[in-house]
Formats: C-alpha cells, structure tokens, sequence
C-alpha cells in the first residue's frame, strides 16, 4: 500500500524559544513525502538528490504512526515496515520549518498508506510528528507551532510545553522571503541567551493572541536577532513600509507581509544581498494527501 502527502513550510511570528508559546503561518513552499508499505517490518527514509541526508526525523514518523495506527488498519504492527521518500522545495536549516513540514508530510503520507488518514484528526497527526522531531533531536521546543501552522494552514498560535493550540487563524497575505547563503540548526541555538528576551516574547504573545500578527512579527525580529546575533540589516530594508517583518525562526532567513506593490519594493534592495529572495503567498489548507 501507498500512501503521498504534501505540507507547506512556515513563517515565524514569535519564537517559542523564550517561554515556550510560539506562533508561525503557513506559506507556499512544499514537501512532498510518498510512503511505501512493506511486510519487512524495517522502515528506510530517503531525501530525494540527498543520498547523504539524515533521514532520522522521517523514519521515526513512520514508526511512530505505523506504531499508533496499524492495529486500526488491520495490520500486525511487528511485520509492517515502510519506504520513506521526501522531495522539497524547502531549503533545510533556513529557518523556514523544513523538519516540520517533512515530518507532517510524512506522518500523513503514512496515514493515507494505512488508508486510516480521513479517520485521524489533523492536530492529532501533528503531535505524532512533534514527538518523532522530539526523538530525532532536531528541536529544542518540539516545534509544534510551526507544524501546526503547516498541518493545519493559516497562523497559529500555540503552547509548545503543553503542545496545545491556543489560537488559528485563516490570512490572506503575500510574504517575502529573503534566505542568506548560510545554515542555520534549530538544535543548535543559544536558547539561554532567548530565554533573556522573554519579556518581549510576551509582548509578541500579547499581540498576536489580539490579531496583530505584523506587530508581533517586527517586535520578535528585533527581540531574537538581537539574542541570535543576526543582522537587523533585512528587517531596516523593509520598514516601515511592511505590515511586518521577523527572523524567521531561528535565522538565518527573513520574512516580511504585506501588499504586493510594497514586498516587489522591498525585493529589490533584499536581492541587492547575498542569497535568494522568493515572494510567496500564504497557505490556509495546510497539509494534505495526494
């Protein structure tokens, strides 16, 4: 049996980093993972163009959902193992939640490959794919802001230490987003020096629980490019004419929102520097089977 998923990756409005309460919306960049069923019981990951990827996250959100849903699709959990394969348009470690949407794109894919997706809740496949990105060690919070933006579409606010959702939202918004030549691991942040600006994440928590989301994404841009030692540089060439701007999780990359006229203004002077600007609309469909 196979199964074929796609989820979009996501822009940052506050970083969970400092207190643990995030909030991220989906944008129109895709992963796509197909999942082959075997009677093997081991379970391979593979990155489409990458031989050499870590394919970790992946086959752990096989697992775990073949380990929670195999009994529901009639099978014997021990024998049932799966082909795991990913293709991207997300650039990895750019901040722009590739792990996340490899993760929800994977753990549906295996969902529709058990042939059980339409009976599983679309949050409920999001903390399956939260716990393996746990396990897998690529994130500090568990991520679940970012991969409820890109399951569920639209903004999402969240509590990461309860992986609750606290608040969704559907935006209609174009987003720019500009991503410099280098990477940046979400495992591999300062989370002490984050957990510095917490004050100010709980101003951008504020704002964004009240639907100011371009406030909330300027104040964390300032807050976290300050505390990951990130240029403000990007942010300077988009105000004040943005309705906002942020790093996007933990860098290297930038998003800005706004009206179309005012992000083509903006373009030109971001691709004045080095690295690759894309100009994006907004998703509220989230991931998806295919």
């Amino acid at each position: 049996m196979d199964g074929r998923a796609v989820a979009p990756a996501a822009g940052t409005v506050l970083n969970a980093l400092a207190t643990g309460t995030g909030s991220a919306f989906a944008i129109d960049l895709e992963t796509t993972a197909t999942v082959e069923l075997t009677d093997d019981g081991e379970i391979r990951g593979e990155v489409d163009g990458q031989p050499e990827a870590d394919t970790t996250l992946v086959e752990r959100c096989a697992e775990l959902t073949i380990a929670d849903y195999a009994d529901q699709a009639g099978l014997d959990e021990s024998t049932v193992g799966a082909r795991v394969r990913t293709e991207s348009e997300v650039p990895m470690a750019s901040g722009l939640k590739s792990s996340s949407a490899a993760a929800n794109a994977t753990v549906l894919a295996t969902l529709d490959a058990l042939a059980v997706a339409d009976a599983v809740e679309r949050i409920e496949a999001c903390r399956l794919g939260v716990r393996a990105a746990r396990d897998a060690g690529v994130t500090v919070t568990g991520a679940f802001d970012d991969a409820s933006a890109s399951m569920l579409g639209g903004v999402t606010v969240t509590d990461n230490t309860a992986d609750a959702l606290l608040a969704r939202e559907e935006v209609d918004w174009l987003a720019l987003v500009y991503t410099p030549p280098e990477q940046s691991y979400s495992a591999d942040a300062d989370v002490s020096a984050c957990e510095r600006v917490a004050p100010m994440a709980d101003l951008v928590e504020e704002l964004a629980l009240d639907g100011r989301y371009g406030e909330a994404m300027t104040v964390n841009g300032f807050a976290f490019c300050g505390a990951l030692e990130f240029s403000t540089g990007p942010m300077i060439d988009a105000l004040p004419d943005v309705a906002g701007v942020s790093l996007s999780g933990t860098g290297p990359s930038y998003v800005a929102v706004g009206d179309r006229e005012t992000l083509e203004t903006v373009r030109e002077r971001w691709d004045e520097r080095d690295g690759t600007t894309r100009l994006l609309q907004t998703r509220t469909d989230g991931t998806r089977t295919i």
